[in-house]
């Protein structure tokens, strides 16, 4: 903790010539002499000229556990998302507030066997003032139309502009004035770290713009259902109809996409999947673009 100490011998003066032999006296409680409180002053300094030689090392690896609240020698930043969202600790009903508008529902219509229609729901979040909207590829397949429902109440048609069955995205498009769009801020999954706090948002069993809260339980995750490698863990409880929805840190930034559960029910156990956000960056160009794959 000190670092590399530098002590070294305190000065003591010479002795004085020895006097004749006096039958030593019982030192009283307060001798300053006494052997005991010798070693403790030599102790004591030996720990102050410790801290002096190893007062840099010393601070930095405090000021990483602690709030600089004193002055302290300059330390080395460390760029992970832990570090940031310890700095900047950000309340989760502001993280909602500043997130909703962002998130949208959608709804979908699909044709079923003998002429029926089936419908499903999922989640999406706002990537551009174009109208482009991500969400996962299974929340739009084979659907006949597509309806997406803001927070503020407003319904729009939806097209599909490309998909990627085989890192299930997709990216939609709605017609809307662009001042009333509110994309949502592309964080960076590669700084997100075990025990990281985080946020899903989405519309679980229908019930849109639905907040929850929860950790990163792992990394590099692979869910055998959707076939998918490299997926965040979450507790963060997600459930049909949070497909597509945003994962937030503290910053409100999104760090993954919302996929897919592992459950021997039809509900949430505490072990979610999310699409790491930066594998959503490396496909963006040729989602947005109209490539299906």
């Amino acid at each position: 903790m000190m670092g590399d100490m530098v002590t070294s011998p305190l000065p003591f003066e010479a002795p004085e010539a020895p006097e004749p032999p006096v039958p030593p006296a019982a030192p009283s409680p307060g001798d300053p002499h006494r052997p005991g409180r010798r070693t403790a002053v030599f102790a004591a300094a030996l720990f102050v000229i410790g801290g002096i030689a190893g007062g840099a090392l010393g601070a930095e690896a405090i000021l990483s556990r602690t709030p600089a609240t004193t002055p302290a020698a300059v330390s080395k930043s460390t760029p992970t998302s832990s570090v940031a969202q310890a700095q900047t600790p950000t309340s989760a009903s502001a993280i909602y507030q500043q997130a909703a508008p962002g998130v949208v529902t959608i709804t979908t219509e699909v044709a079923g066997r003998f002429g029926r229609v089936g419908e499903g729901t999922g989640s999406g979040i706002v990537l551009n003032p174009n109208g482009d909207i991500l969400t996962n590829a299974h929340v739009v397949a084979g659907a006949n139309q597509i309806q997406v429902t803001f927070n503020d109440g407003r319904t729009l048609a939806a097209t599909l502009v490309s998909s990627n069955t085989s890192a299930d995205l997709a990216v939609i498009r709605v017609s809307a004035a662009a001042s009333t769009l509110h994309p949502l801020t592309l964080g960076n999954s590669d700084n997100v770290q075990v025990g990281d706090q985080v946020y899903a948002i989405g519309a679980p069993f229908g019930l849109a713009e639905s907040m929850t809260a929860g950790i990163v339980s792992g990394l590099n995750r692979h869910n055998a259902a959707s076939g998918l490698s490299g997926l965040i863990q979450t507790d963060a409880p997600i459930n049909p109809g949070n497909s597509g929805g945003a994962l937030l840190n503290t910053q409100g930034q999104v760090v993954g996409i919302n996929d897919s559960i592992e459950s021997p029910i039809a509900g949430n156990v505490g072990v979610g999947f999310a699409i790491p956000v930066n594998v959503v960056k490396q496909l963006l160009s040729s989602l947005e673009g109209g490539a299906n794959q």
